[in-house]
């Protein structure tokens, strides 16, 4: 029985991505289901090390997507990466005009009291 359910757990693995990001690691898994249906399931592994044992552990979270709601979904994350580079974006211009308006009335008394700014 345990070769079967390891034979069936393979077969419903359709795709796998992995993506590492600094302690993080995403998984994104689409399966199938025995009607040949699609999900897609996004597991993020994060590393930590506990104090208790001086080990490190792996704290998970997994989300699944079912077929009626892809769609949606892609839209939502795409609405909010767009936003995200928008506000990215209106902040990087919003740095530029301070630093160049900055200029405008230099004193070169002022120039080493100020603490400097990372654009």
């Amino acid at each position: 029985m345990g070769e079967n359910e390891n034979q069936e757990n393979r077969r419903d693995e359709v795709f796998s991505k992995v993506v590492r990001a600094g302690k993080r690691t995403y998984f994104f898994d689409v399966k199938a289901t025995k009607a040949d249906d699609y999900y897609l399931t996004i597991t993020e592994s994060k590393r930590k090390f506990t104090d208790d044992n001086q080990k490190f552990t792996y704290e998970k979270h997994k989300l699944f997507l079912y077929k009626e709601d892809l769609e949606k979904f892609s839209e939502g994350l795409s609405e909010a990466v767009e936003k995200i580079k928008a506000l990215k974006l209106e902040q990087g211009e919003e740095v530029i005009e301070k630093v160049s308006s900055s200029f405008t009335d230099v004193n070169f008394d002022d120039l080493g009291s100020t603490p400097s700014s990372k654009a």
